[in-house]
This record gives structure tokens, C-alpha cells and sequence, in this order.
């Protein structure tokens, strides 16, 4: 017997502001720009494109192009969308500083090598 699958649709699970908020902050762990105009692309399409849109002032295709994958929307825009979703951005501390790699470590690890 073969089981079918559908694709999963987060979309069909971000019922509350509370379930927006906790799937954009897991997303926002992965620090991915793309990751994050999907998620947004997500969250819009659960509360509908068109009412998004009309509270934006923006129009459904820019919507649709600045949430793609592919999108890269500005701050502006963003901070449009997070409105009318009533949310809000907020920053903090990271937990964990991220370790960076610098020019310096980069000639040392050269110079090792030699």
C-alpha cells in the first residue's frame, strides 16, 4: 500500500498572533533574509493576500513578489507588513555570539599550513 503526502502548508497552522510570532522568531534563528520573506509569505497567505494587501496600502503582486523566496523586501515594507499583522519587531541579544571568522584568523590558518 503507498501512502500519499502533501506538501506541509504552514500557512494552514498560524491561526493566532501568538503562532505568528513563534514561527517568525524560529525562523529569524536561521539569520536567512529568503527564510524570512517565506515565512512572512506564509503568514500572510494564512490571513489572505487581498486583506494584507488593502491594509498595506501595497498591491497583491508586490506582496506576492516581496514574499517570494526570491523577494527582498525593504524596511519599509516590512515594517508595513508587521503592522497590519499586529506585530511588532523586536531585538535582542543573541544567546549565543555567533563565532567570526576573521582576515586575521584566515592568514594564521595560511601561515600553519606552511
Amino acid at each position: 500500500m503507498i501512502t500519499e503526502t502533501i506538501p506541509f502548508d504552514p500557512s494552514r497552522h498560524l491561526d493566532t498572533a501568538a503562532d505568528m510570532a513563534m514561527y517568525l522568531d524560529m525562523v529569524l534563528e536561521y539569520n536567512d533574509g529568503r527564510l524570512l520573506s517565506q515565512a512572512l509569505g506564509d503568514i500572510a497567505r494564512s490571513r489572505g493576500m487581498s486583506d494584507l494587501a488593502r491594509q498595506t496600502g501595497l498591491s497583491r503582486e508586490s506582496l506576492y513578489r516581496a514574499l517570494s523566496d526570491q523577494g527582498n523586501p525593504n524596511l519599509a515594507t516590512l515594517m508595513k507588513i508587521f503592522n497590519a499583522l499586529g506585530l511588532r519587531l523586536s531585538v535582542k541579544e543573541r544567546e549565543e555570539p555567533e563565532t567570526q571568522t576573521t582576515t586575521s584568523d584566515i592568514a594564521e590558518h595560511e601561515a600553519s599550513k606552511r
